[in-house]
């Protein structure tokens, strides 16, 4: 990679080439016709239906990349997942046209990037949960949901899953250090990878931990996800632990979506790992759970009940992951500091940050506070401490030999099978992988859960979540393979529609006129809005995740950022 990728872009693939396929089994997009021409809705369609597109001439990127900015002024003043839109993206999209018209085309990989996602600030990594909330920023505000009003979308990556739900990009790019990938994506209803530690590269990502974070896709299809990550991942320079790879070259991620991927896998089903963090509110969970097992069976599959975990001592890695997560912090924010070519506010480490904020009435201090940045500053030990790296050490035997790793050894498994929510934790502080496919929704009756400050909506109808495989590092193919394999067979993704969503489509703006075959036709549009029936309010816990930056600077085929 020669240009630096940055947590939380909204990317609109525009500029692809392969034409369209279609498997055994796999799932058709919806069409809307006009009198002009026949295109797939764009909170459907996939990067396979823009190659054929873009092949047969009747799509250009200008038309796509318009077509997304107008979804984003429909919704975004209602659910503020996008906090910037590319001043450039549609000049990119002009040159774009003009290299293809030459006969010249970018691959898979080819792509503009539409904007910036709004996130939770500092990836929740700033405040108690109960002084905080998934998906606020100073910047970009507080996202929300699409499936639910006052939806709690979870976090941190929280707008690149929203904008991806409802179609205000194609896919996105996201960060995750312990479920900040795949909690938003499972209450998205999409996709979510959280790559192997070292996959990809994390150049000029603001760090949390060094350790943990990960670069990943999040897309409403498998195979859309597995295109992002070939895009990708691969080696980079400037982030020396992508020569851990095992591979001179990243495989082609897309050839792993087999709708046979399940038959004769071997997965295992670590209940106390689950157990754990089940209650009353994850019941129907659960029961959809047990349904997705039984399908995973019918595919083929062989489960191993109880392939537990030999340690699990929640509380201990809970500790070790706060001395890891403290002090990669401290020391990894100075160093990223120090690469900004803009540094406005003089800001170089923790201390000034902390200032920083609390100065700043648009950083909601005291309300919001900053009580993990003052933990963080009192603990006087750096990442290279010994106390830290005994940390570390203990985290990486507990989520290895004792936990993932070692469940898969003894039972001779392909891969782990967990609700989403119970997921994340092992693979956060090992560094494995996981793949989140969408599994279900609240029933109607469900009764609401607020998040700990009572301002979002946790738990209600209709509100999505997922389904995870967890496997060893680098086995993203086995792992993609067999979420495809589940995808394909459920398609649980179509029977949901958020309760708010955009309505302009790529049909609205292509008007044949005697000059042109097409020109786009601008025009406001309100989304379309239903309302469901609200429930009794229960107070319930929810967990922190864990990224903001304030200003971009953009440039044609990469970019740079300045931080506040």
């Amino acid at each position: 990679m020669q240009f630096s990728l940055f947590a939380r872009l909204v990317y609109v693939f525009s500029v692809v080439s392969i034409a369209l396929s279609n498997p055994t089994g796999e799932h058709q997009c919806r069409v809307a016709t006009n009198r002009h021409s026949t295109f797939p809705l764009l909170d459907d369609i996939s990067i396979e239906n823009l190659h054929a597109l873009f092949a047969n001439g009747s799509l250009t990127s200008v038309n796509l990349v318009h077509a997304y900015i107008e979804r984003i002024r429909e919704v975004n003043p209602s659910l503020r997942a996008v906090g910037e839109i590319n001043p450039d993206a549609l000049d990119i999209a002009r040159a774009l046209d003009v290299e293809r018209s030459l006969g010249r085309v970018r691959g898979d990989a080819g792509a503009v990037i539409l904007g910036k996602a709004t996130m939770g600030e500092w990836a929740q990594c700033r405040s108690r949960k109960a002084s905080s909330s998934h998906g606020w920023s100073a910047y970009g505000g507080q996202v929300l949901g699409a499936y639910y009003p006052q939806q709690d979308p979870s976090g941190s990556s929280s707008g690149s899953a929203v904008a991806v739900s409802i179609g205000l990009a194609l896919g996105s790019i996201a960060t995750e250090t312990s479920g900040s990938i795949v909690n938003p994506a499972e209450r998205g209803n999409v996709v979510g990878i959280k790559p192997t530690l070292g996959l990809t590269s994390r150049d000029m990502v603001i760090p949390i931990s060094i350790r943990q974070d990960t670069v990943g896709p999040i897309g409403r299809t498998v195979k859309d996800a597995a295109y992002m990550l070939s895009a990708i991942a691969g080696k980079d320079t400037f982030d020396n632990w992508t020569s851990t790879q095992p591979f001179d070259v990243a495989p082609d991620y897309v050839k792993a979506c087999n709708y046979l991927g399940l038959k004769g896998a071997r997965v295992g089903i670590p209940r106390n790992g689950i157990d754990y963090y089940s209650d009353s509110s994850t019941k129907p969970v659960m029961a959809a759970f047990e349904q997705a097992l039984q399908t995973v069976r019918d595919a083929g599959a062989r489960l191993i009940e109880e392939a537990n975990f030999s340690s699990f001592d929640v509380p201990a890695f809970a500790r070790n992951s706060s001395i890891v997560l403290d002090t990669d912090f401290v020391d990894g924010l100075a160093k990223y500091l120090t690469s900004l070519s803009t540094n406005p506010h003089n800001i170089h480490s923790l201390s000034d940050l902390t200032h920083f904020t609390r100065s700043d009435p648009r950083e909601e201090h005291p309300d919001r506070d900053t009580y993990v940045w003052d933990r963080q500053l009192g603990r006087n030990i750096t990442s290279s401490s010994v106390e830290s790296f005994m940390a570390f050490q203990a985290n990486l035997r507990m989520g290895g030999k004792e936990g993932v790793i070692g469940a898969l050894d003894r039972h001779k498994l392909d891969a782990l099978i967990m609700p989403t929510f119970a997921s994340f934790h092992l693979p956060a502080i090992a560094g494995l992988p996981i793949v989140t496919v969408p599994l279900g929704f609240y029933p109607a009756q469900t009764p609401l859960t607020m998040n700990l400050k009572r301002t979002m909506v946790t738990v209600a109808p209709n509100i999505p979540f997922g389904l995870a495989f967890i496997g060893r590092r680098w086995s993203e193919e086995k792992l993609i393979s067999l979420a495809y394999a589940f995808e394909q067979r459920t398609m649980v993704r179509s029977k949901m529609k958020p309760y708010i969503r955009p309505t302009f489509e790529l049909f609205d703006q292509l008007e044949p006129t005697e000059e042109m075959p097409y020109k786009l036709k601008v025009q406001y549009r309100a989304p379309v809005i239903s309302q469901p029936k609200f429930g009794q309010l229960v107070l319930s816990k929810t967990m922190g995740r864990l990224f903001s930056v304030r200003s971009w600077i953009w440039s044609v085929f990469g970019f740079q950022h300045s931080l506040l």
